[in-house]
């Protein structure tokens, strides 16, 4: 019985809900009234593409801040993968947030910077989306996805290889480019691949560095590139000494921390390797320079 009254409850509101708007949309109802009732689920007018292990979950979590900024809470991982690509472009709508017009929907999901087919899948879905980049210093990024990786692993009880068996090849004691997290820190090599659909105004690079360190200059320039009023402002965010990572704050009452996860010890990684992996990424490092105007100070 109990169960049946709150059926009867839920439908009684629902269909009211339905009836009042269209009453709204039969009568001279003001916008604002309209307004509260246009809550929908849109395609993402921006997407943060990667890179893995670059910063895309702090980046998603800041631009949130912004009022006129929705987001998906998780990975959709639609254009990366096959099976949810071929469920349709309704399902991958359903899989995003419920905002109203004025704002813009964000999601992220890092695999998309490396899969091939995603550019074109991207591009027949909205060829005018703003895409979104966040990098760090390639070496430091292929440690920090080893990293994650190792914990991983270690977290089922299993062994892994050292950094540096994965990193150089045994055999030719060169930089094993096989070795996907050494792959995807040749950040120019995929970025081309994604200007033979989209011009380079489409991107905007985010220093995943410089987003650890003084957030707030990066989330700016990233309000201009999504044509966003300035709303995000230091009161937004707060160093958390023990964390050692900046915090996320709302309002007076509400704050938000990234996952315990970020920011994990990278393990001690041979210096000699570390040299060589900087100087096989240096030449690719000049060239995404070129291509995206914005220079880093990596070795």
């Amino acid at each position: 019985k109990l169960w049946c009254i709150l059926f009867n409850t839920v439908l009684h509101l629902y269909t009211a809900r339905g009836l009042l708007l269209h009453e709204l949309r039969k009568t001279n109802a003001t916008k604002e009234q309209l307004y509260l009732h246009n809550h929908v689920q849109q395609l993402p007018q921006a997407i943060i593409i990667g890179v893995r292990k670059g910063g895309t979950r702090a980046l998603l979590e800041m631009l949130n801040l912004h009022p006129a900024v929705v987001k998906a809470s998780q990975e959709i991982h639609f254009f990366d993968n096959d099976q949810n690509y071929g469920r349709g472009i309704d399902w991958y709508r359903g899989k995003m947030p419920f905002s109203f017009p004025h704002q813009i929907t964000i999601e992220k999901s890092p695999a998309y910077f490396i899969t091939e087919e995603v550019p074109e899948r991207i591009f027949k879905m909205n060829s005018s989306i703003k895409l979104l980049i966040i990098v760090r210093e390639p070496t430091t990024r292929a440690v920090s996805d080893y990293t994650q990786v190792l914990e991983g692993k270690e977290r089922k009880n299993k062994t892994y290889h050292k950094f540096e068996t994965l990193a150089i090849d045994g055999k030719t004691c060169e930089v094993n480019t096989k070795y996907k997290a050494v792959r995807t820190s040749i950040y120019s090599k995929h970025l081309e691949r994604w200007l033979k659909y989209f011009p380079v105004e489409q991107f905007h690079v985010v220093d995943g560095d410089r987003l650890i360190t003084d957030p707030l200059p990066e989330l700016q320039l990233v309000e201009r590139f999504l044509n966003l009023p300035s709303k995000i402002s230091q009161y937004n965010l707060y160093f958390n000494a023990t964390r050692g990572f900046y915090c996320l704050r709302f309002n007076i009452v509400f704050n938000k921390c990234l996952a315990g996860s970020k920011g994990r010890t990278h393990p001690e990684v041979n210096l000699s390797v570390v040299t060589k992996l900087q100087k096989f990424f240096h030449p690719f490092n000049q060239k995404f320079y070129q291509i995206t105007g914005r220079t880093f100070d990596w070795p």
